[in-house]
Protein backbone atom coordinates (compact mmCIF):
# COMPACT_ATOMS: atom_id res chain seq x y z
CA UNK A 1 0.00 0.00 0.00
CA UNK A 2 1.16 3.33 -0.80
CA UNK A 3 2.03 5.58 1.71
CA UNK A 4 0.12 8.83 0.39
CA UNK A 5 -2.94 6.93 0.34
CA UNK A 6 -2.53 5.41 3.86
CA UNK A 7 -2.35 8.66 4.68
CA UNK A 8 -5.65 9.73 3.58
CA UNK A 9 -7.91 6.67 5.08
CA UNK A 10 -6.34 8.18 8.14
CA UNK A 11 -8.67 11.59 7.40
CA UNK A 12 -11.22 9.60 6.10
CA UNK A 13 -11.85 6.53 8.48
CA UNK A 14 -15.75 5.74 7.32
CA UNK A 15 -15.00 5.91 3.67
CA UNK A 16 -15.35 2.51 2.22
CA UNK A 17 -14.37 3.57 -1.19
CA UNK A 18 -11.33 4.41 0.38
CA UNK A 19 -10.29 1.82 2.52
CA UNK A 20 -10.67 -0.14 -0.69
CA UNK A 21 -9.03 1.46 -2.95
CA UNK A 22 -5.90 1.41 -0.66
CA UNK A 23 -5.74 -2.16 -1.66
CA UNK A 24 -6.22 -1.53 -5.32
CA UNK A 25 -3.58 1.34 -5.07
CA UNK A 26 -1.08 1.07 -7.44
CA UNK A 27 -0.58 1.77 -11.16
CA UNK A 28 -0.71 -2.07 -12.48
CA UNK A 29 -2.32 -3.63 -9.56
CA UNK A 30 -6.16 -3.17 -11.09
CA UNK A 31 -4.41 -4.75 -14.37
CA UNK A 32 -2.71 -7.79 -12.77
CA UNK A 33 -5.56 -8.83 -10.88
CA UNK A 34 -7.67 -8.18 -14.41
CA UNK A 35 -5.72 -11.23 -16.02
CA UNK A 36 -5.30 -12.99 -13.04
CA UNK A 37 -9.01 -13.30 -12.86
CA UNK A 38 -8.27 -15.73 -16.59
CA UNK A 39 -6.47 -18.09 -14.37
CA UNK A 40 -3.19 -18.82 -12.37
CA UNK A 41 -0.34 -17.46 -14.57
CA UNK A 42 3.60 -17.45 -13.97
CA UNK A 43 5.61 -14.39 -13.43
CA UNK A 44 6.45 -14.19 -16.95
CA UNK A 45 3.81 -14.87 -18.63
CA UNK A 46 2.45 -11.83 -16.66
CA UNK A 47 4.83 -9.59 -17.70
CA UNK A 48 4.44 -10.50 -21.53
CA UNK A 49 1.14 -9.34 -20.88
CA UNK A 50 2.28 -6.19 -19.53
CA UNK A 51 4.97 -4.61 -21.37
CA UNK A 52 5.30 -1.27 -20.00
CA UNK A 53 5.69 -2.88 -16.34
CA UNK A 54 9.61 -2.99 -15.32
CA UNK A 55 10.56 -6.35 -13.16
CA UNK A 56 10.96 -4.67 -10.39
CA UNK A 57 7.80 -2.52 -10.07
CA UNK A 58 5.52 -5.83 -11.11
CA UNK A 59 7.44 -7.80 -8.64
CA UNK A 60 6.52 -5.03 -6.01
CA UNK A 61 3.04 -5.01 -6.63
CA UNK A 62 2.43 -8.86 -6.89
CA UNK A 63 4.20 -8.96 -3.11
CA UNK A 64 1.49 -6.20 -2.01
CA UNK A 65 -1.09 -7.50 -3.49
CA UNK A 66 -0.21 -11.09 -1.73
CA UNK A 67 0.63 -9.73 1.33
CA UNK A 68 -3.44 -8.03 1.17
CA UNK A 69 -4.31 -11.78 0.67
CA UNK A 70 -5.81 -11.07 -2.54
CA UNK A 71 -3.40 -12.70 -4.72
CA UNK A 72 -1.55 -16.49 -3.63
CA UNK A 73 2.18 -17.13 -4.87
CA UNK A 74 2.96 -20.63 -5.47
CA UNK A 75 6.89 -21.77 -5.82
CA UNK A 76 7.35 -25.04 -7.32
CA UNK A 77 10.64 -26.79 -6.22
CA UNK A 78 12.15 -27.50 -9.80
CA UNK A 79 15.26 -26.12 -11.73
CA UNK A 80 14.88 -23.14 -12.98
CA UNK A 81 12.38 -22.55 -10.09
CA UNK A 82 8.79 -22.12 -11.16
CA UNK A 83 6.60 -18.88 -9.58
CA UNK A 84 2.53 -19.13 -10.39
CA UNK A 85 0.39 -16.34 -9.29
CA UNK A 86 -3.45 -16.60 -9.19
CA UNK A 87 -6.10 -15.07 -7.18
CA UNK A 88 -7.18 -16.12 -3.92
CA UNK A 89 -11.41 -16.51 -3.07
CA UNK A 90 -10.98 -13.04 -1.95
CA UNK A 91 -9.54 -11.79 -4.45
CA UNK A 92 -12.26 -13.03 -6.65
CA UNK A 93 -14.80 -11.46 -5.06
CA UNK A 94 -13.22 -8.15 -6.88
CA UNK A 95 -14.20 -9.90 -9.74
CA UNK A 96 -17.14 -8.00 -10.59
CA UNK A 97 -15.72 -4.09 -9.66
CA UNK A 98 -13.00 -5.44 -11.94
CA UNK A 99 -15.28 -6.45 -14.63
CA UNK A 100 -17.34 -3.13 -14.03
CA UNK A 101 -13.80 -1.18 -14.73
CA UNK A 102 -13.36 -3.03 -17.76
CA UNK A 103 -16.77 -2.31 -19.37
CA UNK A 104 -16.94 1.42 -18.23
CA UNK A 105 -13.57 1.73 -20.04
CA UNK A 106 -14.76 -0.09 -23.12
CA UNK A 107 -18.16 2.30 -22.91
CA UNK A 108 -16.01 5.53 -22.38
CA UNK A 109 -12.87 5.55 -23.00
CA UNK A 110 -11.23 6.03 -26.33
CA UNK A 111 -7.77 6.04 -27.32
CA UNK A 112 -6.37 7.71 -30.47
CA UNK A 113 -3.44 5.87 -32.64
CA UNK A 114 -1.18 8.12 -31.07
CA UNK A 115 -1.45 7.12 -27.66
CA UNK A 116 -3.78 9.97 -26.28
CA UNK A 117 -6.89 8.89 -24.07
CA UNK A 118 -9.90 10.61 -24.85
CA UNK A 119 -13.49 10.25 -22.48
CA UNK A 120 -16.62 10.14 -24.23
CA UNK A 121 -20.21 10.09 -23.09
CA UNK A 122 -21.76 7.06 -24.50
CA UNK A 123 -25.44 9.40 -24.94
CA UNK A 124 -24.33 12.09 -26.45
CA UNK A 125 -20.91 11.58 -28.42
CA UNK A 126 -19.11 14.47 -26.78
CA UNK A 127 -15.32 13.85 -26.18
CA UNK A 128 -12.69 15.53 -24.07
CA UNK A 129 -9.77 14.80 -23.35
CA UNK A 130 -8.74 12.58 -20.19
CA UNK A 131 -6.10 15.47 -18.65
CA UNK A 132 -8.96 18.48 -19.14
CA UNK A 133 -11.52 16.16 -17.27
CA UNK A 134 -9.16 15.38 -14.78
CA UNK A 135 -8.34 18.94 -14.24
Amino acid sequence: MSLPRAKLVKNFPDCPVEATLTYLDGKWKGVILFHLMEGTLRFNELRRKLPAVTQRMLTKQLRELEESGLVSRTVYPVVPPRVEYAMTPLGMTLKPVIQALAAWGDDYVFCSPEGRRELRLASDGLRAPVAALEA
